[in-house]
């Protein structure tokens, strides 16, 4: 399938910390190891790409039906793309970009003197080709993303809130293998996206909230860089201890390992977040019912039955990456929504939105209770 993206490139970043990753090789490594997806003719693939634009507008209106968010009412700020695997990673690097920046050159800066531009260089190469090889797998999986970063990059021409991004080959894929009502599912899936574009809106502070708390897991990381490879082998050895045992992963092998009590605090904190964004929007997928979405029933059993057959190695990966666990994120977040909403309305639940305070810690994702009565609800 052909790109459809037209605006999700952007210049080489220029500062000497930004080389410690080749962003470029990055990009062009993932569209050299991902495959287009599914064979199309021009027709089928303008019929697709209208489809999910036409879809994706409709659903915002549904958005605002179920969330009561006034956010959903005025989008104007950001945009909405439908894109191939190719340019859903290069739109990714550019992303990696932003949120590794600072983190990066304070990196540099603690090494002044002892890093030279051909060290630099070589270092960025390897490490632009791996982080290529992960948005190849990652990019033959995603169904959508909503990027609340795209408009930090350097060069870019997203608009100020983002943008949203629709992988059109693998919502295709899947579409088929369910064997299900192609209307129907890619409303589904824009129902879910788009959520999380009415998200940010709805609170145009978390996007600089989740950059600082980005900044500074990311700093803990990269600051134990001499010992990263030592402690990456021992995230290997972990994971296949719980593949033989029959263990249940957790946030990610490697992750579980680079932690330190500061890293721990950050990642409890970007996961409460996320499980929050993630767990919201597969609400307002599960409100709609058949006067929206016909075959949603359908869909929904299919989909959730898909993950049940996936190959070794995927299961490999998917759990070295913390892929399994982001599912997770999906079921905890739920739960917790579906708590607060219970007790105090989703007037109630809509005051995660008006400030960062506000925003469920991990233990209160796992317990409403408890941000209930901080919130007095």
């Amino acid at each position: 399938m052909e790109s459809t993206a037209r605006d999700t490139s952007a210049p080489a970043p220029s500062s000497p910390a930004q080389a410690l990753i080749n962003w470029d090789l990055a990009a062009s490594t993932a569209a050299r190891l991902t495959s287009a997806g599914p064979v199309l003719s021009p027709a089928e693939i303008g019929d697709a790409v209208d489809s999910l634009r036409r879809l994706a507008d409709e659903s915002v209106h549904h958005v605002h039906q179920i969330t009561g968010l006034e956010a959903a009412r005025d989008l104007r700020d950001s945009s909405v793309l439908v894109v191939d695997r190719a340019s859903w990673a290069k739109a990714n690097t550019q992303s990696f970009a932003v949120m590794l920046k600072p983190a990066m050159e304070k990196m540099l800066e603690s090494r002044r003197g002892t890093v030279s531009p051909a060290a630099a260089a070589v270092s960025g190469a390897i490490t632009g080709s791996q982080l290529g090889a992960v948005l190849a797998f990652l990019s033959s999986k995603v169904l959508g993303q909503y990027d609340p970063f795209a408009a930090l990059a350097e060069g870019s021409t997203a608009p100020a809130g983002g943008r949203l991004l629709l992988v059109a080959p693998n919502i295709v894929t899947v579409e088929r293998e369910l064997n299900v009502t192609p209307e129907d599912f890619r409303l589904w899936v824009c129902l879910h996206e788009q959520t999380h574009r009415v998200q940010f809106a709805a609170a145009p502070w978390l996007r600089h909230h989740m950059l600082s708390e980005i900044d500074n897991l990311s700093v803990h990381l990269l600051g134990n860089v001499d010992s990263l490879m030592e402690r990456a082998s021992a995230a290997a050895r972990s994971l296949k201890d719980r593949t033989a045992t029959g263990g249940t992963p957790g946030r990610g092998a490697i992750l579980d390992l680079l932690q330190n009590p500061e890293e721990k605090a950050s990642l409890s904190h970007l996961t409460a977040v996320m499980s929050l964004l993630e767990g919201h929007a597969n609400v307002v997928m599960d409100a709609v019912d058949a006067s929206i979405v016909p075959s949603v029933k359908t869909i929904r059993q299919r989909f959730n039955d898909r993950g049940k057959d996936r190959g070794v190695i995927e299961k490999f990966i998917r759990n070295l990456l913390g892929l399994d666990a982001k599912m997770r994120q999906y079921s905890d977040g739920a739960k917790f929504v579906r708590a607060v909403v219970d007790v105090a309305g989703m007037e109630g639940f809509n005051r995660v939105w008006e400030s960062a305070d506000n925003l469920p810690t991990e233990p209160e994702i796992h317990d409403a209770r408890i941000w209930l009565d901080r919130m007095g609800l």
